[in-house]
């Protein structure tokens, strides 16, 4: 058995899947890894993800390879898409079926869909940590049972644990107010798994804020762990390209959910390229996913496509592992995002390390305005409205024809700060047993 402290994660989105969320959890057990620790993963089968979010099959390659996953089957019966496997009685009568099915999960754990993966959890942490002692458990949500195993080991054997909150279980990023699954069972969950917490990380200010005001007697243990950009194998900081004269390429990449103004961009980059000489022969290119899930979004593939005329161009999805050549192609890129004050974004980090002209399309009030607002390489728009977001890619097309390599530089070494080990390792360095690491 190894002397090296052990961290177990738990992780529900984890290579192969491609779910937003994917990114922290590998990026976060890759530098613990790094750091010296033993790292075990408990995540779901591969299988559940295929049939739910789709998968990455470069992203599970970037895996450190000290890095033990253990899959643990969840049985969620809302990514069993194929009728066909069906009990008889969830075919006839679906509707009680799944009114059956949602008590069954809030009986262990008040979270839909989710909560029934609690006792395979607690027995998959359990064996883990009998075949080698666990020093440290973080859980990264969502779903929020994720916390679980942190917050049974620590019950049971004294072991210090992590709620790593990508998002938010009572609050609604986007509007700011409640979410509807926030019962009063949520909240008591909640403030029973911080109270024994040793941290509980949010990724703005924003977000943690409202939890203080929710939990004001835990405030010392909530902290700012930020999203952060990853290096693979293509750097990030991209030359300025030769052929810009010839025709700008602004990208768009990411998925594209029901929240991002997708619709709006597509009218203002229509406005922007009719009026704007400089825009003349431009190209819009669009990357990413219509949508969470495996189905594409319709209304948003139609709106592409009507586009067309216009210089857009739908590419689809792009490996995360392969997004630095990617980005080598593009001269501006465009930072669509749901409304909210409590909404930041992972995808605001790694534009900002391209040194390339960000145009941001979202509310004002986004945290993600606060990560861009010293940016030698940003330009904002006013509103959502068409006409304004016409004029921000106007503003960002004349930055993006002027830009020298020298500028480029300078906005590359300014994005450094927002590398992903330079928010995670102050904290693997706190959370450090007293023993020491060897190598």
């Amino acid at each position: 058995m190894s002397d090296r402290p052990h961290l177990l994660y738990t992780a529900w989105s984890f290579p192969p899947s491609r779910a937003g969320g994917v990114y922290r959890a590998l990026a976060t057990v890759n530098a613990f890894a790094e750091a010296g620790w033993d790292v075990t993963v408990l995540t779901v089968p591969r299988r559940l993800l295929e049939e739910s979010t789709g998968t990455d099959e470069l992203l599970e390659a970037r895996i450190h390879p000290g890095v033990d996953v253990v899959r643990i089957d969840a049985d969620v019966p809302a990514f069993q898409n194929d009728i066909s496997t069906w009990p008889r009685r969830r075919a006839r009568h679906a509707e009680v079926w799944k009114l059956m099915d949602l008590w069954r999960d809030m009986i262990r754990f008040p979270e839909p869909n989710y909560g029934r993966w609690r006792p395979e959890l607690e027995r998959a942490a359990e064996r883990v940590h009998r075949a080698h002692p666990v020093d440290l458990a973080i859980g990264t949500a969502n779903p929020h049972v994720d916390f679980i195993p942190g917050w049974f080991l620590h019950r049971r054997f004294g072991v210090a644990h992590v709620m790593d909150y990508r998002d938010a279980w009572q609050l609604d990023v986007f509007s700011g107010r409640k979410q509807i699954t926030a019962i009063p069972a949520v909240g008591r969950w909640e403030r029973r798994l911080m109270a024994t917490a040793a941290e509980v990380w949010f990724v703005n200010d924003a977000i943690r804020e409202w939890h203080v005001a929710q939990h004001p007697g835990l405030a010392d243990r909530m902290r700012v762990v930020a999203n952060g950009y990853d290096e693979y194998d293509a750097p990030l900081g991209v030359p300025v390209r030769d052929e810009r004269e010839e025709g700008l390429v602004f990208g768009y990449i990411g998925t594209i959910s029901s929240k991002v103004p997708l619709v709006p961009l597509l009218e203002g980059w229509r406005l922007a390229r009719e009026s704007n000489p400089d825009l003349a022969g431009s190209r819009l290119a669009v990357y990413g996913y219509l949508g969470h899930f495996g189905a594409a979004n319709v209304e948003f593939a139609e709106a592409l496509d009507r586009a067309r005329m216009h210089g857009v161009t739908f590419e689809g999805p792009v490996s995360k592992a392969m997004i630095g050549e990617t980005y080598r192609s593009l001269d501006a890129v465009v930072l669509a995002l749901g409304t909210g004050r409590y909404v930041t974004s992972g995808k605001v980090f790694e534009y900002a390390a391209t040194g390339m002209p960000v145009v941001s399309v979202h509310d004002p009030s986004n945290a993600a305005t606060e990560v861009l607002r010293e940016s030698p390489a940003s330009v904002a728009t006013r509103s959502l409205s068409p006409q304004d977001i016409a004029e921000a890619i106007s503003a960002a097309a004349r930055l993006a024809l002027s830009q020298t390599a020298s500028q480029r530089a300078e906005a590359q070494a300014w994005a450094t700060q927002f590398e992903r080990s330079r928010q995670l390792t102050p904290r693997i360095a706190a959370l450090a047993p007293e023993r020491s690491v060897s190598g």
